[in-house]
């Protein structure tokens, strides 16, 4: 199921957004929201590449708060730059979803991870 939501999440609902709320261009919208996944390329800069149970929300360069502040200013810039940066926050959600998944099933596997505080206060609420 985790698999599934984070896929839909990348993919599918940001054709969603783009038909129904760009519905004139929505291909272009589309594509400029699925081309924000390119955002993933800092995981490059990370040793290891690749680890199983890390959360890249908070983690990565480009999945940082600071840099997810910058995606919030780009909402107010006018098109395409606040449709990249509501892709950019798209994606940040995902990853934070995907978190919650994962730490959800071993809370343990995420001590003294930076989305530790928000994953804890995100899950106290449920």
């Amino acid at each position: 199921m985790q698999s599934f939501i984070h896929y839909f999440l990348h993919f599918g609902f940001p054709f969603i957004i783009a038909y129904f709320f760009f519905r004139k261009n929505y291909k272009k919208v589309y594509l400029i929201l699925v081309t924000t996944m390119l955002v993933d390329l800092d995981h490059l800069l990370s040793s290891p590449i690749f680890q199983a149970n890390r959360c890249s929300f908070g983690f990565h360069l480009l999945h940082t708060y600071y840099a997810i502040a910058i995606y919030i200013l780009l909402l107010f810039f006018k098109k395409p730059y606040n449709i990249i940066g509501l892709g950019l926050l798209l994606h940040m959600l995902t990853d934070l979803i995907d978190c919650l998944f994962m730490y959800n099933n071993c809370k343990q596997c995420y001590i003294n991870t930076p989305a530790e505080a928000i994953l804890k206060q995100i899950t106290s609420l449920f």
